[in-house]
C-alpha cells in the first residue's frame, strides 16, 4: 500500500487537486505495479501565514 504524503501551500482549484492525486497515483501505479485502488494520497494545505521561507512568511510576500 503506497502512502504518498503531500504538503503544499493553499491556493489551488479542486480541479488542480483533483488532477495532482491522478498524476500521483499514475506515477506510482506505473513505478512500483501496485494497483491504483491502492494507493493512497494525502494533501495537506498550508495557509500562507503558517509557511515562511527566509524568514518571511509567503503571506507577506508581494
Amino acid at each position: 500500500m503506497p502512502l504518498v504524503h503531500v504538503e503544499l501551500i493553499e491556493g489551488r482549484s479542486q480541479e488542480q487537486l483533483k488532477q495532482l492525486v491522478e498524476d500521483i497515483t499514475n506515477a506510482v501505479t506505473k513505478n512500483t505495479g501496485a494497483p491504483a485502488e491502492h494507493v493512497h494520497v494525502i494533501l495537506e494545505e498550508m495557509r500562507k501565514d503558517r509557511y515562511a521561507v527566509g524568514g518571511v512568511l509567503k503571506s507577506d510576500e508581494k
